[in-house]
């Protein structure tokens, strides 16, 4: 058995390497859509907002000092500080519930795993503090829950997991299943804490923490909570095999297949009644952990979902492996500090991140040419892109083409936020994300907070070349003119990766307002979109339909959808028209029998 000394120089190496790794990875490549996206909570901070609640805009403020220094590497510290304390807790849970080496090797799991070393160790998004607060939570019920006696030390430590609960209830809304597990543990192992005040506390505790969220919803219809009921409904198109697959091969790789494959090996000891850990620490671990990934792996048999859902019963999950593996066999009695395995599987997370990290600065392996789609393009090419425009703009305004400081449109959240960052920001312009509510999200409320614009005021568009929308069709009516300005070339390395089309939109007709309170009730209209949207949807063969013209066209397969249920809708408008017209001439009729006493 290894001495607790090395353990804890071993830890410490682990965490100190592993945030300088991370802190780097962090300042070296341009933030993804969701990250610049969340940029906007910071901005804009409010007690909830559209997709999500408040607390990663939170955690980027108290990082970026409110924004004073808001470069990407700052934007991101949260998560590299939040991600080192992170890999500190799971190493105390693993210590609490089995051993010191138990604990080592769930820090060495948990840092080899791409969603804890990368998703919420060194991007900044809503997981970050979640997984911070879940694991904080789970630390405060082991020490408290299994235990027999009700002391006051256990209780204290029940008392701060119900503030933990309510920290994680503010990062994200599945934390809800923290609360589950919690109230099922006790009534099925542990009903004299029903007797402890301090339980009651700990949830009503949570449950007010959250209050602020339900306020911002019930002020906005409740938005946040029909728009995650859409994403994760069950839908009437039957099984779906496909999205089953795809939703385990993303956790498989999330998590590192190594990893997984110890996971797996566990849970076959525990299925051979194998004592790797106390039943009172495993219960309480299954129940924080299993729900959560079969209630997200079951919606995956019947639509799209995303494989990061289920990351925090991971956490669970890695703890379960640890265990395991400190186990000491019979024969020999002796474990490794770090067993081959771990080290196999954090060099394989090591090596795979750094060659993710180069393929997106360098685009070393030509994916295009293999025709195989190249994500890494999503996260470069935005701050080159800000750059080019800058002397387009000036030349355009110096020659009185375009009114001086024309903000940018655009018709959806992440191109909306992406300018907002690269582009507007450096050159005090303002961005507004003109659509559905569905495709806008939190500009929704950005655009009142920025304020209308006047009859005869200008603007710009940027059409992308991967990601192109027509100006005429979405602003021609809004606009006068709506001219095309210049062609920007992003490029990487040698590669051109994308174009970007600068429009000039010339003399706003009327006035433009964003002004009301609250969230308005969504028109009959989009009502209908959404509706018709939600038909397409639930029919696979309709699906299918549309995701082959969509290749044909070469457009996305949400937009190929939005164009059908716009066509459903017009011609619906279109029977109605002429029913009313039928009606008129019914009544006109009728009238005129009447008169003739008829």
């Amino acid at each position: 058995m290894p001495s607790n000394k090395k353990i804890y120089w071993t830890l410490a190496i682990l965490l100190l390497l592993s945030a300088l790794v991370r802190a780097f990875f962090a300042g070296s490549i341009e933030l993804g859509n969701d990250e610049v996206y969340y940029w906007t909570y910071a901005k804009f901070p409010d007690l909830s907002h559209f997709d999500h609640p408040p607390m990663v805009g939170i955690v980027i403020q108290i990082f970026t000092l409110n924004l004073r220094f808001d470069s990407e590497i700052f934007l991101r510290l949260g998560s590299v500080v939040l991600g080192t304390v992170s890999t500190w807790l799971i190493f105390l849970i693993g210590k609490r519930i089995k051993s010191p080496v138990a604990g080592l090797y769930a820090a060495i799991l948990y840092t080899s795993s791409f969603y804890g070393f990368i998703l919420v160790g060194t991007f900044i998004l809503p997981d970050t503090p979640q997984v911070l607060f879940w694991l904080l939570s789970m630390y405060c019920l082991v020490s408290s829950l299994p235990e027999e006696s009700l002391s006051k030390q256990n209780r204290t430590y029940l008392f701060f997991s119900g503030l933990a609960m309510g920290l994680a209830l503010l990062s994200k809304y599945h934390s809800a299943f923290l609360l589950f597990g919690t109230v099922m543990f006790i009534l099925f192992h542990k009903r004299k804490w029903l007797r402890a005040k301090e339980t009651w506390i700990a949830l009503l505790m949570a449950l007010l923490l959250f209050l602020p969220v339900i306020f911002w919803n019930s002020a906005n219809n409740y938005i946040s909570f029909t728009f995650h009921e859409s994403r994760v409904g069950i839908t009437s198109s039957g099984i779906q095999l496909q999205y089953l697959l795809t939703e385990l091969a993303g956790q498989v790789f999330y998590n590192n297949p190594i990893n997984i494959l110890l996971i797996i090996l566990a849970f076959i000891a525990l299925s051979r009644r194998k004592d790797i850990l106390e039943k009172p620490y495993l219960r309480l671990i299954l129940w924080l952990s299993v729900p959560l990934w079969l209630v997200f792996v079951s919606f995956s048999l019947f639509r799209s979902t995303l494989p990061h859902w289920t990351g925090p019963a991971y956490l669970g999950f890695i703890l379960l492996a640890a265990s395991w593996l400190a186990t000491p066999p019979k024969k020999t009695g002796r474990l490794r500090l770090v067993p081959w395995p771990l080290a196999v599987s954090l060099a394989f997370m090591l090596g795979f991140a750094t060659l993710a990290i180069s393929q997106v600065k360098y685009g070393w392996v030509p994916l295009k040419k293999w025709k195989v789609e190249d994500v890494s393009a999503n996260l470069y090419g935005w701050k080159q892109l800000g750059e080019k425009f800058a002397p387009v703009a000036a030349w355009n305004e110096d020659h009185f083409l375009i009114d001086k400081g024309s903000p940018l449109f655009t018709f959806r959240w992440f191109p909306a936020a992406n300018y907002d960052y690269y582009v507007a920001r450096p050159l005090g312009r303002k961005v507004y994300a003109l659509g559905e509510l569905e495709r806008i999200h939190k500009y929704q409320w950005i655009n009142r907070i920025r304020g209308g614009m006047k009859k005869d005021d200008d603007a710009y568009y940027i059409a992308l070349s991967d990601d192109y929308e027509d100006p005429v069709a979405l602003y021609g009516k809004l606009f006068e003119l709506v001219l095309p300005s210049d062609t920007i070339f992003i490029t990487r390395g040698r590669d051109t990766i994308r174009k970007a089309y600068v429009y000039r939109l010339i003399n706003l007709k009327e006035d433009l307002s964003f002004a009301g309170t609250g969230l308005p009730k969504p028109s009959s209209e989009v009502d209908t979109l959404g509706f018709y949207i939600r038909q397409i949807r639930n029919s696979q063969e309709w699906m299918d339909i549309l995701q082959k013209r969509a290749r044909e066209k070469g457009v996305s397969l949400n937009d190929m959808v939005r164009q059908e249920a716009r066509k459903m809708m017009d011609e619906q408008s279109d029977f109605l028209l002429e029913q009313k017209g039928l009606l008129k001439d019914t009544l006109k009729e009728i009238r005129i029998l009447k008169d003739n006493g008829k």
